[in-house]
Formats: structure tokens, C-alpha cells, sequence
């Protein structure tokens, strides 16, 4: 896709901490106004200078608007083909921003995992975003692209070397080293603090199909895991993985966006592997214990102040040093038609928070941005906008690999 715009991206966002690893990343790969014309943008004219001073330069063009002011906002998303978006929580200051981008049929990507506000932004802008022929594209970061291409690539393997889809795919979180983002923390706080107010959320969070299109929000699978179990698959004990809420939706949100390339009756789920034996076991339940002080902390209680003084803030994170240092693998375990299991990989370089994920976000912009992709609009997935072409980015230059072993 090739841009008549002023700039190919704008980063939204930019003065924050996963938003200035963003702009770091495209800096110092792209360059500015060479393969990619790109921008940063935020509210604080003297916050995005410091950040720009420190990993810039003068040359990167620098955009002042306010998420709560649409004429900002839409001066904003006229000048750019892709608004690149890392001001979370999403249900506090997205909402204003997609309805901007979709009026100025401009493309969006974020780091959203909060099912709730996407459901509401899928409701109501879904048919308006079709019309505009604008991609709007949530969950571009560690929630959910390792899940969503990871089936994507798999199956696409599986098609080619049986002529068939898998009729089901457990992915299982071998290893992974790397804190809680502070933006997904406060994201999970804002869910629970609306569910409070509103019952009814608490459906959306927990049908695995809610994200679904209407009229196809039921299915085969259960609810995710919630309790420390033996598992066959991986021979291992597993926990509930605390991001499978979000991906396994958005997977299955791809499949029917697709027109079910996967099937009708194609299951997934999603687990953390604590390993075998009485050490698996005892490691399984102390770490789901944790979990569980976390996820069970009501707003307003002792025990949330108390989880809120340990994890970061939005804004804080890991260091460099840090990030370098951490990874994750993800196992998955396809079920053919013939009874038989095939297996696959997806690893990735750097911790999957804020380092994989401020790469798999620019990356996921750019696509969105230069690449040809599939002629589709409207509130997408990453698998469903950009296919091919975002794995052939990710695994470029982001960090990840897609392996298949058959």
C-alpha cells in the first residue's frame, strides 16, 4: 500500500514508556522520511522533545493533539495512513481516537487487551469502519500476535501438507522471562472496575466467543482454563496462562472473520507449562496461587492496594539490560483429522512486554502502512488484516520465529 499522505505512521503516544521504544525501534531501523515517513505525537510538547533528544534527533516531526479533543484528533489522523497507538488503558482515552481514524479512513493498530472496550468498539464501529475501508486493529503486541499468527502460520503449514486444517491447536507456554507491563496491568484494573459497575461484563470477559461477530458468539470451546491440572498434550502440568482470556478470543474472532478457514468446530486453548512430575506440580500451584492474589484483588480493597504497590505503573518498566535479556517460547500441538499431532514453535527475542512487544507493534504499523495486504476493513485481527505479510515482517525483523516441525 503506498501512502498520499504526509506521513506513512504517526505514533500516538510516543512520550511514553512503551511509546518511546516504539519511536526508538523505527529510528533505528527506518531512519525518518526514508522507506517510512513517520512522526511522533502526543498531548506534551515538552515531553516528546526530551524523548526525542534522548533517542533522536531533530528530524523526526513532532504532533500535539488530545485524546479527549476530536479536532485534534482529526487533524491529526487526516495527515497519517496509520495512527500507531500506545496510550492505554483503551477504554479511558482509545475511544475518541477510533472514531477519528475511521472518519478519516485512516488505518489504527494498538496494544489493547481489554475485551470488554473492544466488544464495545466492534459493535459500534464495525459497520462504519467496512464502509470507510479503514483497518482497525487491536491486540498488536505480546496480547495477541504470537497467538493469532502462531495458529495462522500453523494451519497455513498444515493446509499445505495435508490439504486440510487442524481440528484443533493447544498452545502451551514452555518459557518466558519477563515482568507484567504496567500498561496491561492497568488494563486488567479498568476491566475489573467496570464488571463491578456492570454485570454484564463479566459475560463478555468470559464467553470464548464474545468477540466473535453477532450472531456467532457460541461454539465447541469452554471457558479457559482455571484450575492446576496433568496435561497429556504437553506432559506437563499447566496453569491458566493470564493473557489466554484475550488471545484465544482473538483467534477465534480470525477464524470467523475469515470465513472459518479453520472450521466450524476448531478448538483452542491456551496454557503455561510448570513441567513434570511432583516439582511441575508444586511449581504449578504456587504460581497459580500468585495469579490468583492478583486476578481475585477487588478495586478498592486491601488486598488490590497492596497488588498495585508491587506491580509497575503505566509507564514504568523493565530496563534495557532487561529487555535484552528476556524471551518466551510458545509450544503448539495440532490435532489432524487423521488422529495424528503435528507440532510447532513461536519464540521471541526479547521480553515480551515491552521489548518484543514495542517490535511487533512498529512492525505490525508498517505493515498496515507499505504492504500489499488482504482486501479487508473493518475492526480486524492481525491475522485477518495483514496475514503473510506481518509474518514475513515478524520474523524479519522483529525477533520472532515461526517454526513448523510436522
Amino acid at each position: 500500500m503506498s501512502s498520499q499522505r504526509e506521513f506513512d505512521i504517526i505514533i500516538w503516544g510516543a512520550s511514553g514508556f512503551t511509546g518511546r521504544l516504539v519511536a526508538e525501534y523505527i529510528f533505528n531501523k527506518y531512519g525518518v522520511n526514508k522507506t517510512v515517513k513517520w512522526a511522533m505525537a502526543g498531548r506534551n510538547t515538552t515531553k516528546l522533545e526530551k524523548v526525542r533528544a534522548e533517542m533522536a534527533d531533530e528530524s523526526v516531526p513532532l504532533i500535539i493533539a488530545d485524546s479527549q479533543d476530536m479536532a485534534t484528533l482529526d487533524a491529526m489522523c487526516q495527515r497519517a495512513t496509520v495512527i500507531c497507538t500506545t496510550v492505554g488503558p483503551y477504554a479511558k482515552y482509545g475511544n475518541k481516537l477510533v472514531e477519528a481514524c475511521i472518519k478519516n479512513k485512516t488505518h489504527y493498530c494498538d496494544l489493547a487487551g481489554e475485551v470488554q472496550w473492544m466488544r464495545r468498539m466492534i459493535d459500534q464501529h464495525q459497520d462504519a469502519a467496512v464502509a470507510a475501508g479503514a483497518k482497525i486493529v487491536h491486540t498488536c503486541g505480546f496480547d495477541s500476535i504470537p497467538s493469532d499468527m502462531g495458529v495462522y502460520f500453523m494451519q497455513r503449514e498444515i493446509r499445505k501438507q495435508t490439504g486440510k486444517p487442524a481440528t484443533s491447536i493447544n498452545m502451551r507456554v514452555k518459557a518466558m522471562k519477563g515482568g507484567m507491563s504496567g500498561g496491561t496491568y492497568a488494563s486488567m484494573s479498568v476491566m475489573k472496575e467496570e464488571a463491578a459497575k456492570d454485570k454484564s461484563i463479566y459475560k463478555v470477559l468470559t464467553n470464548p466467543y464474545s468477540l466473535n461477530p453477532e450472531g456467532e458468539r457460541s461454539g465447541p470451546d469452554k471457558k479457559d482454563l482455571a484450575k492446576v491440572v496433568y496435561d497429556e498434550v504437553s506432559k506437563s502440568w499447566i496453569i491458566p496462562f493470564i493473557m489466554a482470556g484475550i488471545n484465544t478470543k482473538v483467534v477465534r474472532r480470525s477464524n470467523a472473520l475469515a470465513n472459518y478457514p479453520y472450521g466450524k468446530d476448531f478448538l483452542y486453548d491456551e496454557a503455561m507449562m510448570t513441567g513434570d512430575g511432583f516439582g511441575g506440580r508444586i511449581k504449578g500451584f504456587s504460581t497459580a496461587a500468585a495469579l490468583g492474589v492478583v486476578m481475585m484483588a477487588k478495586p478498592g480493597s486491601l488486598l488490590k492496594k497492596g497488588v498495585d504497590a508491587m506491580l509497575p505503573e503505566p509507564g514504568e518498566g523493565p530496563n534495557k539490560k532487561e529487555r535484552e535479556n528476556g524471551f518466551y517460547n510458545l509450544l503448539f500441538f495440532a490435532n489432524l483429522k487423521d488422529g495424528s499431532t503435528v507440532t510447532g514453535k513461536v519464540t521471541g527475542d526479547r521480553d515480551p512486554g515491552y521489548g518484543s512487544t514495542s517490535k511487533m507493534l512498529a512492525e505490525s504499523a508498517i505493515c498496515l502502512a507499505l504492504d500489499e495486504l488482504p482486501d479487508m476493513a473493518g475492526m480486524l485481527t492481525p491475522a485477518t488484516a495483514m496475514g503473510d505479510a506481518l509474518l514475513d515482517r515478524l520474523q524479519e525483523n522483529a525477533g520472532l520465529t515461526f517454526t513448523y516441525k510436522g
